[in-house]
């Protein structure tokens, strides 16, 4: 069947990356009749999706609003229950049958769910977050395992290297460290499986480990290899999926093991929308485009946050070159020896040539007015990119 590029372009980039996490969804929590599950979970994407697009304004004032509804639904019922109880203990005159007959009406107890929330099929968003007990959550007790100072130390460098702990609170980075486990894995163990269910992540302190998927001819084929401060396991647990790949040690590794229930609660909500942003983002970068979603999601990690103001040197002609540069908010231009020579805007990468060719800068970039970039350093950028590719593609001051 013949299909045009552009929809290609709609089942690439909009169809299938939600039907693949449907699908993980489904095979994970196996419902008997899938059809419905698969529409209640589209309802719900429908509604996150929503909620996201809400400003900070709005999403306060609906907070509020359900804030003073709940209020005014507990009074409501306390009313209920004390106006219940007045009547009940107050009796009648049991020599007079009709208000005999009247009393045993009034001390009728409500039915036992007559008070509890009532389930809705309406929009469930940040404007009815009060309601319904699936909202509620359940008392978190993060584990605490012993370390000591030293241990603690180590943990807290390796976790600052992560894209999925460098920006905790204080606090939260407190607890998740407090709830760690040191494993050590030796050479040639397999540490998770594919296809399993996952419970846990791991932070990598020191080694190499290599993600392997099988194919469908049942080979086994590395995929990617994770190192210092790199995370693994974490798909399985932000996505509710089972895991997606095996890994296995290639030397002696220590690794920093994390439960399931303490990511979820300190973790997980922010890991999410930091991952989401930067990967819609990465998809519409045109040198990205053939990457997948996995592909783009690991990209995603690696990436830093640098801003600058305006007039502000990102890199200058002559110098080392240590890390590739996206623009995701506002502009910069190229100078070689003091005149223009480029100009960027949001979407639109530099830095490739000397990371890729190991030589200096053959420019100066500077931020045209305030600008947000995000960069990757030179380990990574030779780890999660096509070289080659990029090769072919630069072409700016050659």
């Amino acid at each position: 069947m013949k299909i045009s590029e552009e929809k290609k372009k709609y089942i690439v980039d909009l169809l299938n990356p939600m039907l693949e996490e449907m699908v993980a969804e489904c095979i994970h929590k196996m419902p008997s009749d899938p059809v419905p599950f698969m529409l209640d979970w589209l309802e719900t994407k429908k509604v996150s999706d929503e909620d996201r697009m809400l400003s900070p304004e709005e999403k306060a004032r609906l907070v509020e609003e359900n804030a003073k509804l709940e209020s005014n639904m507990v009074k409501v019922k306390s009313e209920m229950q004390e106006a219940a109880k007045l009547v009940s203990a107050g009796g009648g005159n049991k020599d007079d049958d009709e208000e005999e007959e009247e009393d045993d009406d009034a001390d009728d107890e409500p039915p036992p769910d007559f008070f509890r929330d009532q389930p809705t099929k309406a929009r469930a968003s940040v404007s009815a977050e009060a309601y319904g007990e699936w909202n509620a959550k359940k008392a978190f007790v993060p584990p605490v395992i012993a370390k000591t100072d030293e241990q603690k130390e180590r943990l807290k460098s390796c976790l600052a290297k992560s894209f999925l702990f460098s920006n905790l609170e204080d606090q939260d980075m407190t607890i998740v460290i407090g709830a760690m486990k040191e494993v050590v894995a030796e050479a040639s163990q397999r540490v998770i499986n594919q296809g399993d269910t996952g419970d846990f992540l791991f932070v990598i302190e020191s080694g190499k480990l290599n993600c392997v998927i099988k194919t469908a001819e049942g080979e086994e084929k590395v995929v990617k290899t994770c190192e210092s401060g790199d995370v693994f396991g974490e798909l399985a647990l932000l996505y509710n999926c089972p895991r997606a790949a095996s890994v296995d040690a290639t030397e002696k590794s220590v690794l920093w093991q994390l439960d399931r229930d303490t990511f979820n609660n300190i973790v997980k909500e922010a890991a999410q929308k930091k991952r989401q942003r930067y990967d819609n983002f990465l998809a519409k970068v045109p040198l990205l485009a053939s990457m997948d979603a996995y592909e783009r999601s690991q990209l995603a990690d690696a990436l830093k946050v640098e801003t600058f103001v305006d007039g502000a040197a990102v890199c200058k002609q002559g110098e080392p070159g240590t890390k590739f540069y996206l623009i995701e908010e506002g502009e910069a231009i190229a100078l070689k020896n003091g005149s223009q020579v480029m100009a960027y805007t949001v979407g639109d990468y530099f830095g490739e040539l000397a990371l890729i060719r190991n030589q200096s800068r053959a420019a100066t970039v500077q931020a045209k007015g305030p600008a947000r970039l995000l960069s990757i350093d030179s380990k990574a950028f030779k780890r999660l990119l096509n070289v080659n590719d990029l090769l072919e593609r630069s072409n700016k001051y050659t």
